[in-house]
């Protein structure tokens, strides 16, 4: 506690103790019986200081014994997050391929088309090509 809160504390219990004797006998009786009460379930104070020198996870045992399994630990993190990233590669290679393999097949349409590739070029063909469709 800071000083000026000290001088506070002892200034209010001094003006407590001596407010305390006007009190009739009966409350003062009380009073000192329930003070008593609470001094007996008083806890004791504990100095006892806790180390905790290894780390656990949720759901390992951080006991001593268990230190030579830390690799296992490692490892549990390590691979599935290998098996997200070549997940996500692998995906990534599909989608490259598919868009490959639609391009090739547009190209090759086109060029095995009976029509000439100025055709394509012109503005009309694109409503030609709706009406075409309806």
């Amino acid at each position: 506690m800071k000083t000026k809160e000290l001088d506070l504390a002892y200034k209010l219990r001094h003006a407590l103790d001596e407010s305390s004797n006007d009190l009739p006998r009966n409350i003062r009786e009380r009073l000192s019986s329930a003070r008593n009460t609470a001094l007996s379930r008083k806890k004791a104070e504990s100095t006892t200081e806790i180390l905790a020198p290894h780390t656990a996870l949720a759901g390992h045992s951080a006991a001593p014994h268990h230190t030579h399994f830390s690799w296992i630990t490692r490892m549990g993190i390590a691979v599935p997050l290998a098996a997200l990233v070549f997940g996500l590669m692998g995906l990534y290679q599909f989608e490259q391929r598919q868009q490959i393999i639609e391009a090739a097949a547009i190209d090759a349409e086109v060029l095995t088309d009976d029509l000439p590739i100025s055709a394509y070029l012109d503005n009309g063909f694109d409503t030609f090509l709706a009406r075409e469709e309806d």
